[in-house]
Order: structure tokens, then C-alpha cells, then sequence
């Protein structure tokens, strides 16, 4: 398979502007998003999509590869998707999110194992998730929570706590890490859909993928490290970086 990274890096994010900008220990996040990219050796390619030129000039001012996109775009699958129109050769597209530096090799490994599975040729796409054991956390609409079947195909996506815990000892939770592995067609095919319901009501752009019935395949993976949505995020990365985990997922 010949495998592309792909990261969508919009400027404007609406909790936090600029934040791929931001200085997380001496370098920006897009930039050590990137290089954690690159250092996996995963990819026949790694590519920053931006709708920035302040983004393309830091990318492509140390060596990396950067596209400027188009079109507008409200959603990272989107915006990708742009960039794989322009990439015929690819068979799976990575969408490593811009805010994820502490992307590692071996979650994505597990992810791209998917595809080669027995059952691999039925998947058209597949994510991670951790375990969410804080009920701060479990409670919070910033952190996507999904729900999966015993196999780990994705039921459904929601900012609520699924399951509602009728139960508590029985209830378990995932949270939903944004970094995806795409059959490339799966992707064109998104960009061609209009919004679906589910999607337009949580503003979580794979609730379309489950609505035009693609089938996704969960891998858990352990603690991935902060992504940065908030400046308290950031906050939180630099000690992460200096060896204090204190997301606690």
C-alpha cells in the first residue's frame, strides 16, 4: 500500500486562533506535529494541507512539504480530501490532526494494520481511541466520545457521555482521537456528501461517514499525549513534554 500523510492545519480555529502557531517548547505545534509525522517512517509522504500562508511559510521554511488549499473548507476530512484529488497514486490517506505533536509510531502501526486484516477489505476507514476514566472528562463536550460494537466498529460519536451509565460498573468510555487511516475513495467520497443530520447537530465530522453507512474500524491505543484545543491544552503539553502527564485520561 502506498500510504500519505495528510495534515489539515486551518488558522482560524474557533476555541483557540492560531494555536498551530503557538510555541509548545521552543517550536510550533504545526511543526512538531509534522516532524512527529516524519519520524514514525510510516508514510511514503507527510504533507501540511493549510488554508495559512503564515503556516505554509513555516512548513516549507525548514524542508517540509506544505499545499495550500483551494477552496474554503469547514472540516479537516474535507480539506484533505482537496489534497487527495491531486494524489491518484495513494491507496490510504493518514489524516494526522495539526493539533496531535505527540503522534508516535506504533498507535499508527495498529491503525494501518487494519487494512491488511482478514476482514481489512470491508473497512473503509479507521481511528483510534482511549479509554476515558475521569468524569470531568467523560462529562465534557470537548472530548468526542464513541461508542463500538464487539467487533470495535464504530456505533456511534457524541459529545454526550455514550453509554448513558444506567449501570455505572458496567458503563466503559472512549474517547475518540482524531487521527484517521482512509481508503482514498472513502475520502472522495465524503467531500461529495452533502452535511448529514447527526453530523450538523454534534459538529463531528465522522457522524458522516456513519450516516452514509461507511464502515469504521476503532483501534484502542494507549495515552496519546495532549491535543491542543484550548490554551490550557497548551499549557498542559509543555509539561507533558517535561515528563508531568496531566491530561489523565
Amino acid at each position: 500500500m502506498r500510504v500519505i500523510a495528510l495534515i489539515p492545519a486551518r488558522y482560524a480555529a474557533s476555541r483557540f486562533p492560531g494555536k498551530l502557531m503557538q510555541l509548545l517548547a521552543g517550536k510550533t505545534v504545526i511543526r512538531r506535529t509534522y516532524e512527529a509525522a516524519k519520524a514514525t517512517a510510516l508514510f511514503d509522504d507527510v504533507i501540511v494541507v493549510t488554508d495559512s500562508k503564515e503556516i505554509f511559510d513555516e512548513i516549507s521554511g525548514f524542508g517540509g512539504k506544505a499545499m495550500m488549499s483551494l477552496k474554503e473548507h469547514e472540516c479537516g476530512s474535507d480539506r484533505i480530501a482537496e489534497a487527495a484529488e491531486q494524489l491518484p497514486s495513494a491507496d490510504i490517506i493518514v489524516n494526522v490532526q495539526g493539533d496531535e505533536p505527540f503522534t508516535s509510531r506504533e498507535p499508527i502501526e495498529t491503525l494501518l494494520a487494519v487494512f491488511s486484516a482478514p476482514e481489512g477489505a470491508e473497512i473503509d476507514l479507521a481511528s483510534m481511541m482511549q479509554r476515558l476514566h475521569s468524569s470531568a472528562h467523560i462529562q465534557d463536550p470537548n472530548y468526542v466520545k464513541v461508542a463500538v460494537d464487539e467487533q470495535g466498529r464504530a456505533l456511534l460519536f457524541s459529545r454526550a457521555a455514550i453509554p448513558y451509565p444506567r449501570d455505572p460498573q458496567e458503563a466503559v468510555y472512549y474517547e475518540h482521537i482524531g487521527v484517521y487511516a482512509f481508503r482514498r475513495q472513502a475520502l472522495l467520497d465524503f467531500a461529495r456528501t452533502p452535511k448529514t443530520p447527526l453530523e450538523k447537530a454534534e459538529k463531528i465530522e465522522c457522524l458522516r461517514y456513519l450516516e452514509t453507512g461507511k464502515k469504521i474500524q476503532m483501534v484502542e491505543v494507549p495515552y496519546m499525549g495532549v491535543e491542543i484545543d484550548t490554551p490550557e491544552d497548551l499549557i498542559q503539553a509543555e509539561r507533558y513534554l517535561n515528563g508531568v502527564q496531566t491530561k489523565g485520561s
